[in-house]
């Protein structure tokens, strides 16, 4: 008997254990959420892959460049020899053709050849432009690491939003529940009357129906937060920060350098490839030098038996060619390539001087944001005091009969709008300082620290 109720209570012991690791929930800050995404976000993860490919071609280019050595053999048997037709003068026979079976059965050969380019032009500028090609790719890697760490950021303070107003909420029903409580003393006591009740009631299904809504929104919002971060679906998770943490370092101000931004950097570097492919094309104008050799010994023999023995001669044959090529004319070919090279140049110096006025307007714009939002985020939380207030002293009013349910209900509407603005505001400053962090190139402190 204490045998089993022993190992009863270890499989209850192991299934608790069991339990609680299952629904171990981990609680991240702004910043691990931000690195977790930029570490395991697929988006990010394609871009790397992109680079490393990068990095193969630009190894692939660099093979242009190199000397080409190759090693080969062949064995040939020659089952019926070729025939050829000889004047007869050649043996005395003049005025007559000589069918004559020339060469051996079995021929064997096996050669080394080398090559090596010595000046092309174009191979060299094909390499500078694989070495800004691995630049654009570090920087789209930059690139994508940014745009993740804005989402998962904008993402990280909705969530916060979304949970401040199911609290909210939830304070609203606890009010209503005791204005429901006070509402039927009231009616009990023959001063209020039933309508007053059914108010309230339908007040607090419509909290309750919001809570409702508002609970699934916020676990889809953090669906969407696993998503992002790669973290399993049935992995559960909190966030530990709130929604005034601090992720400006400093107070943004004015600023006409963009330089440091990701999206100019790649239109330069863009703009730098064009430039290369311009000079490309007309390397192609230039002459090509190479040269080339080759060495190989040739065996012929009529009859196989010990046809790889001391007893076959094997004869030596070698050659080093020295080619030049001079392009002369190719029906204007490299003329329109060039003409369409230099577009595309001018094409990206338009892109670039329009995205550095973008960035100027924007950052512009996301700065009066910031300062309008961050005056907002005072004055309702002033308001939400005021409002909760004055809901509270009708409320004590409504309980000593001094005024009468519909002031009551329009003090709780203006409660609920303090309230709703007050979240709106709070986001709204949160987002404005993510667009300024996007533009400045702080965005990266939240991935680099």
């Amino acid at each position: 008997m204490k045998k089993t109720i022993l190992i009863l209570s270890l499989i209850l012991t192991i299934s608790q254990l069991v339990y609680s690791q299952e629904n171990k929930s981990t609680g991240l800050s702004l910043q691990q959420c931000v690195k977790i995404a930029v570490e395991n976000n697929i988006n990010v993860k394609s871009a790397r892959i992109d680079r490393e490919k990068t990095e193969y071609k630009k190894q692939e280019t660099r093979a242009a460049l190199l000397p080409k050595i190759n090693l080969s053999g062949n064995f040939q048997d020659n089952l019926s020899l070729p025939t050829t037709v000889i004047p007869g003068s050649f043996i005395g026979k003049p005025g007559t053709d000589i069918a004559m079976q020339m060469g051996s059965q079995y021929n064997a050969s096996a050669s080394l050849s080398i090559s090596q380019v010595l000046y092309n032009r174009t191979n060299l500028l094909a390499l500078e432009i694989t070495k800004k090609s691995e630049a654009l790719s570090n920087l789209s890697v930059e690139k994508a690491s940014e745009e993740i760490a804005a989402e998962v950021a904008r993402l990280y303070f909705l969530i916060l939003t979304t949970t401040e107003q199911q609290k909210l909420i939830e304070g609203n029903i606890v009010r209503s529940e005791k204005l429901k409580n006070i509402t039927k003393v009231i009616v009990e006591n023959g001063i209020g009357k039933q309508v007053d009740i059914d108010r309230v009631n339908v007040n607090l299904e419509n909290y309750y129906t919001q809570l409702s809504n508002t609970r699934a929104t916020l676990e889809q919002q953090m669906n969407m937060m696993k998503y992002l971060l790669d973290i399993p679906q049935e992995q559960n998770i909190f966030l530990t920060d709130k929604t005034d943490v601090p992720i400006l370092q400093n107070t943004p101000a004015l600023m006409s350098d963009f330089s440091n931004q990701v999206d100019i950097k790649l239109l330069e570097s863009q703009q730098q490839t064009n430039l290369l492919n311009q000079k490309m094309v007309k390397s192609e104008y230039l002459p090509t030098l190479s040269v080339s050799g080759l060495f190989a010994y040739q065996g012929l023999k009529s009859d196989f038996k010990d046809y790889f023995g001391s007893s076959n001669k094997f004869y030596p044959y070698s050659y080093l060619n020295f080619s030049l090529s001079i392009p002369l004319f190719d029906g204007f070919k490299k003329h329109a390539k060039s003409n369409q090279a230099r577009l595309e140049y001018q094409k990206t110096q338009d892109k670039l001087d329009a995205a550095k006025e973008s960035f100027s307007m924007n950052y512009k714009n996301a700065l009066n944001n910031y300062i309008n939002n961050k005056n907002n985020v005072s004055r309702q939380q002033n308001n939400l005091k005021l409002a909760e207030k004055i809901y509270d002293e009708s409320s004590l009013k409504y309980h000593e009969g001094l005024t009468n349910m519909s002031n009551l209900l329009q003090d709780e509407i203006s409660l609920n709008n303090s309230q709703s603005g007050y979240l709106t505001t709070i986001y709204n400053f949160r987002d404005s300082e993510i667009k300024i962090m996007s533009i400045n190139g702080e965005i990266r402190n939240l991935y680099n620290k």
